[in-house]
Formats: structure tokens, C-alpha cells, sequence
């Protein structure tokens, strides 16, 4: 560490078994060897390196592989709640390691320290999620047409799973596909962001005592880390029958066409752009509470991040200067500082595309309410911190039908409920979306189906801050994908229809007459 350890980060590294060059593969109980480029991580707080890692290249990603293979073949034939015993506990190992993998994710990624803490909340909760689930995974009982037959469907493993991760959420989307997986009976090949990969070691050291006491087939959990090339692999490989991507929209795309031509299947969570209605007889309070944790959160770097404001014009400008106030209380700085409530971005990368739609609103005949400076200097020294920012637009305009991966948001007006719903919708993406109204014709028709076109839509809460146990994931340019709750496990599997004649002859369906004669 280049600077006093203030933070405890050595210790928080020592304890997950971080220290020195890292290898950049993992089959869940065994490290390979590795022998690509050193990767580094330096978290965006203060510019300091956190560890280094030797990459994954093709010939680890085929070992691996083989061995992923071999364990599902083995992994399938354990029982569902067996398997969920293992996921128990590995949410208990993650129990007793949250507050070190919190403190590193916020370290390694910049999201404020409780968020960290959050994140790995959410791997509980999926783990228990799972549990629950691996004495489940129903299946149907259906009516036959045909005497003494019965018909039933039900579902089986799908195969080995590559999960490609996405930096803003290091580990608990990793965890929404591994944990469903694996009681679903597949295997997992973990691509996470070049851009925070301590913390996927992390989380191979913190599972791997668990699947060696439970002598878990080597294979089951594995980690590949390298760069696009591997996601490329992953997602031409025939042997994986699935591949969630979570990550921009122009990504998905690339990750669609390589897995749509061989035929597989991948689940999409791309790029959100995701807008709050304000109505009159909204609760502005509440409302402003939402606003503020859903933009300026993760210093808007979440899929769910509220990227647009709706609002009627009778409070318009009332709400604009009650944000503008509210913004200007916003603590920005070093995320592990109790207080803090918006760090700094994920690098000068994203640094850069901040300055460049800031122009772009300029550009377009947006005006900039509040915001539109990057910090540096001081605490700030790092060159990854900006001042979140409000700006007056059009919804045409294409910066604000772009998603920027910023603390961004924009404003503006409308007249009617239908004018609002029909700006919120007329964006590419489909994520999530909200209305803050008392009104219940007003917050009906947001759900119905003339309504949001969003797979998450609320009502007088934000956008951000979905519960585990229902299914996440949205439309159009967002992908049609869905992860965690609710049924979202049948992704993770084959489903296979069964049809049974306990009788003694043979009649068929729609009393078709084939008579072969004696």
C-alpha cells in the first residue's frame, strides 16, 4: 500500500488469502496455474494497488473446462437438497467472511462501504433463497387425452453455466446465477470484470473449504479470469449449454449473436435507463429519499440507477429546487468513511464518458442544473471522483436515450398520465421503473399493460433495490433476461415432457387410427 493503511485493507486481504501474485483460475477446490499477462487491480478510492493476478489464456480455459464436464456428469446425480446443503453452507462461510468481502468489494469497486456490505448480504440471501428452492424445482401433473395414461413434465440440469460478471456488482450477481445452478445441478464457469477480480478470488477462497469437506467434484464452481477473449470462449463454447452476460448492451449483443449461432441459450442483463413518474398527489418527501439513493447510489453505476425524472408541472419547480438543496448535501469521498454516500467511479474511463455526455447535454440543448465538475485534488487525487449532476432535457434527445454508466440525471416535465408513460417508455432500454403517486388510477395504469414496459416496475418506491425472491431483469435493449427469484431457476435447466401408458394397448393422440393388423 503506497499510503497509511487506514482502513485495515492488509489485514481484510491477509484474512481472504489475497496476498502476492494471485493465479487467475480456480475449479472450485484446486488453484491452475496460470500464464497470461499480470492483471492489476488499483481501487478507484485512492489510486492504490490491491493485488495482481496472472490470467487465465486458452490453454487454462480448456482445463478448466474439461474439468467442469467431467464434474457435471457427477454434480447432476447428487440429490437437489443435498446440493443444497452445500449452498447453505457456503451462505454461512459467506456469513462469517461478509464484513472482509464487503470492505474489499467497496475498496475494489467505490461503492460506499454499506452497499458493499449489502452486496453481500444479497449472496445470503440467494443462498438461502436456493436452499429453500432445492426441495422444489416442481414440475406439472397434466391431463391425457388417452385412457390409462399419465402425463407429467419436470425438469432436469441444463449443463455447465458461464456466468460473465459486471464490475458495479462484483459478487452478488455471480452468486443470483452460481447458487440457483447449482441446485438446479449445473456446473458454473465464473468470467468476472476485469475490473474488480480480487474480489472473485475472494469468493473462490471463501467456497473452496466448503466444497472440499463436502468432497464436491473438482469442477463444479470454477473461475476463469482474463480478458474479453475469455468471454469469447465462453460464449462459442458448445460444451456450455448456457451463458448469462450481465453488462452494457452492446456487449449482449456480441454475447447473443456467438451463442444464438450454435444454438444455446444466454440470459441478458444488459443496460437500463430507468425513469421515476412524480405525479401531483405524489409524497415529495419520500420521493426525494428514493431519487437520491437511486441516482446518486453507486455513484450511479447500477443497471437500476434512476436515470430520469417524469414530473408533473404543477411541482416541478418545486421538486427541481428541493434536489438541487439535496444534491448539494451529498457527501462524496472515501466510501469506507462512515457518512460518505457517494464514492468515487469505477476509473478515468468512466471519468471521461461523464465529461463527454455532460458536453453532449450542453451539445444538445440540455441546461445543468447542479453537477458537471470533476473533483481532484486532496481525498480526490485518484481522478475518479465527479460531482453527481442534475440537468434539464428532452427526452429525444440521444444522450438521454443512451445509457450513461454516471451519476447523471435528467429532468422533465409533462401534462397528462399518459404523456408521462409514454415519455417513460420511449427509451431502448426496459429495466426498471417507478411512479410516486397516492392515486390508485394513476398507479394502476403504470402496471397494467398500457402501462410501464419495464420487467420491474414500483410504485412509491425507486429503481433501485430489488428483493431477491422476485425475479430481476427487463425488456428490449435490457435483454429479456431474469435472474434470482420467483421462477427464474427454469433458465438454469432442460425441460422435459413425460408421457406414461400404464395400459395394455396402445391408442394414440387426436384418435388417429393406425392399424397395423395382426
Amino acid at each position: 500500500m503506497k499510503t497509511k493503511d487506514k482502513h485495515g485493507i492488509a489485514a481484510v486481504l491477509k484474512n481472504l488469502k489475497l496476498t502476492g501474485i494471485q493465479n487467475g483460475a480456480s475449479t472450485g477446490v484446486e488453484w491452475v496455474k496460470t500464464s497470461g499477462d499480470i492483471l492489476e487491480s488499483h481501487s478507484p478510492i485512492d489510486g492504490n494497488l490491491i493485488g495482481s493476478i496472472k490470467q487465465a489464456t486458452e490453454k487454462e480455459y480448456e482445463k478448466v473446462i474439461a474439468k467442469a464436464t467431467s464434474a457435471f456428469i457427477e454434480w447432476r446425480k447428487i440429490p437437489a437438497p443435498k446440493r443444497g446443503e452445500i449452498v447453505r453452507q457456503i451462505g454461512e462461510a459467506l456469513r462469517e467472511n461478509k464484513e472482509s468481502l464487503g470492505k474489499l468489494v467497496s475498496y475494489e469497486m467505490g461503492k460506499i462501504y454499506q452497499e458493499g456490505l449489502g452486496e453481500v448480504q444479497e449472496m445470503i440471501d440467494i443462498c438461502d433463497f436456493a436452499v429453500g428452492l432445492s426441495r422444489q424445482l416442481y414440475g406439472l401433473t397434466m391431463q391425457s387425452e388417452r385412457p390409462l395414461h399419465r402425463m407429467y413434465e419436470q425438469y432436469h440440469p441444463i449443463g455447465p453455466v458461464g456466468i460473465i460478471s459486471a464490475f458495479n456488482f462484483p459478487v452478488a450477481v455471480w452468486s443470483w446465477n452460481a447458487m440457483l445452478g447449482l441446485v438446479c445441478g449445473d456446473v458454473c464457469i465464473w468470467k468476472p470484470s476485469e475490473k474488480t477480480p480480487l474480489t472473485a478470488l475472494a469468493c473462490q477462497h471463501i467456497i473452496a473449504p466448503v466444497l472440499k469437506r463436502n468432497n464436491v467434484p473438482e469442477g463444479v464452481c470454477c473461475l476463469l479470469i482474463g480478458d474479453y477473449k475469455i468471454g469469447e470462449l465462453i460464449s462459442n463454447d458448445t460444451r456450455i449449454p448456457l451463458v448469462s452476460a450481465t453488462g452494457s448492451t452492446r456487449m449482449g449483443k456480441k454475447v447473443a449473436v456467438a451463442v444464438g449461432q450454435r444454438l444455446g441459450r444466454s440470459l441478458l442483463e444488459l443496460g437500463g435507463n430507468n425513469a421515476i413518474i412524480l405525479t401531483p398527489d405524489a409524497n415529495l418527501k419520500m420521493a426525494i429519499t428514493a431519487i437520491l439513493f437511486g441516482s446518486v447510489g453507486t455513484a450511479g453505476q447500477r443497471c437500476t440507477t434512476t436515470r430520469r425524472l417524469i414530473i408533473h408541472e404543477s411541482i416541478y419547480d418545486k421538486l427541481k429546487a428541493s434536489l438541487v438543496k439535496a444534491y448539494k448535501q451529498v457527501k462524496i469521498g472515501n466510501p469506507l468513511v462512515e457518512g460518505t454516500l457517494m464514492g468515487p467511479l469505477i476509473d478515468k474511463l468512466a471519468v471521461q464518458n461523464y465529461s463527454d455526455a455532460i458536453v453532449q447535454i450542453k451539445k444538445q440543448g440540455g441546461k445543468i442544473l447542479y453537477g458537471a465538475q470533476v473533483l481532484s485534488g486532496g481525498e480526490y487525487s485518484s481522478g475518479c471522483y465527479v460531482l453527481p449532476t442534475i440537468a434539464e432535457v428532452k427526452n429525444e434527445y440521444s444522450i438521454v436515450q443512451h445509457e450513461t454508466f454516471a451519476p447523471i440525471l435528467y429532468l422533465t416535465k409533462y401534462k397528462t398520465i399518459d404523456e408521462a408513460i409514454a415519455i417513460h417508455n420511449d427509451v431502448p432500454q426496459g429495466l426498471s421503473s417507478s411512479i410516486f403517486s397516492n392515486n390508485i388510477l394513476e398507479t394502476e395504469k403504470f402496471l397494467s399493460n398500457a402501462g410501464s414496459d419495464c420487467g420491474i416496475a414500483n410504485v412509491n418506491i425507486g429503481t433501485s433495490g430489488a428483493e431477491i425472491g422476485g425475479a430481476f431483469g427487463g425488456e428490449k435493449e435490457t435483454g429479456g433476461g431474469r435472474e434470482s427469484g420467483s421462477d427464474a431457476w427454469k433458465v438454469y435447466m432442460r425441460r422435459q415432457t413425460n408421457t406414461i401408458n400404464y395400459g395394455s394397448v396402445l391408442p394414440l393422440a387426436q384418435g388417429i387410427k393406425f392399424d397395423v393388423g395382426e
